[in-house]
């Protein structure tokens, strides 16, 4: 058994919450030693139903046996949901999920230094996630040793060295998901034009995803390598290439991402107003 706090706080029970706590319970964590905070009926029924939880409606001195604090709210509501959680967690650790909050607005509105912030992506809630993680300067080795074993539960994670670069991070992996079931889509559609079924076409797409992916994974070449390998001159991916490239589409989809890295700055400007 793995060391993790003996005491999480969660803010905000949804399924990001749900995800890591469900880790956290199949590597032997026990449901009292959660206090989750859940202003919504549903979802605090999920709680119990789920892990046996029960989460309290609002803010109490519970928060105070907390040695850290996962922040798993939406951005526009973390400044409200910060105000009654702060005079209870100040020596706790704390982790955020919430998108595109900086550390020096949670460190002003939480009035700590030992903060946290995680760009997680929607493939956590199956164990296949991949998260970025930026640490303030005053959370320790070890603090970040817990973070990672609790970040574990959802899949992979890369620590980035200036907080500016998770950015980086939600234009890739954090929207990237979206990217993958749009070219799903277009694989699914082209199948059903070609005259496969629906469910045909749209088992191939993803097999293909998840099997090229696990390749790469498995490999130590480059993806350029790796395409190059199954791309034989005036063949049919030769063909399907040479389409995409004349049309530009690497280009367009760097740009895609662009776009995204730059609204995420931007949320940033915005939610950190307060």
């Amino acid at each position: 058994m793995t060391h993790h706090a003996h005491h999480m706080a969660f803010i905000g029970g949804g399924n990001m919450a749900s995800a890591i706590i469900g880790g956290l319970i199949r590597q032997g964590m026990k449901p009292e030693q959660f206090t989750v905070i859940e202003p919504f009926a549903e979802t605090a029924a999920k709680l119990q139903q789920d892990f046996g939880i029960t989460a309290l409606s609002a803010a109490g001195p519970a928060l105070a046996q907390a040695e850290l604090v996962v922040w798993a709210v939406k951005p526009q509501v973390f400044l409200e949901a910060a105000l009654p959680v702060m005079p209870f967690t100040r020596p706790a650790l704390h982790l955020s999920v919430a998108a595109g909050i900086r550390t020096d607005s949670i460190c002003r509105w939480l009035s700590t230094q030992r903060v946290v912030r995680c760009m997680p992506n929607t493939p956590a809630l199956v164990g296949q996630g991949i998260t970025g993680l930026f640490a303030c300067p005053s959370v320790t080795p070890a603090d970040k040793a817990e973070v990672e074993q609790i970040i574990r539960t959802t899949g992979q994670s890369v620590w980035v060295d200036q907080e500016t670069h998770l950015d980086a991070v939600t234009a890739l992996s954090g929207s990237g998901p979206a990217y993958v079931f749009y070219f799903l889509e277009a694989m699914t559609e082209a199948g059903v034009g070609m005259g496969l079924t629906a469910a045909q076409a749209y088992q191939l797409a993803v097999a293909t995803f998840s099997g090229a992916s696990a390749l790469a994974a498995a490999s130590s070449e480059t993806p350029e390598v790796l395409r190059q390998r199954v791309t034989s001159k005036g063949g049919t991916t030769y063909a399907a290439l040479t389409s995409m490239d004349s049309a530009g589409i690497k280009a367009s989809f760097v740009v895609a991402m662009q776009a995204a890295q730059k609204r995420a700055g931007e949320l940033g400007d915005e939610f950190g107003k307060a």
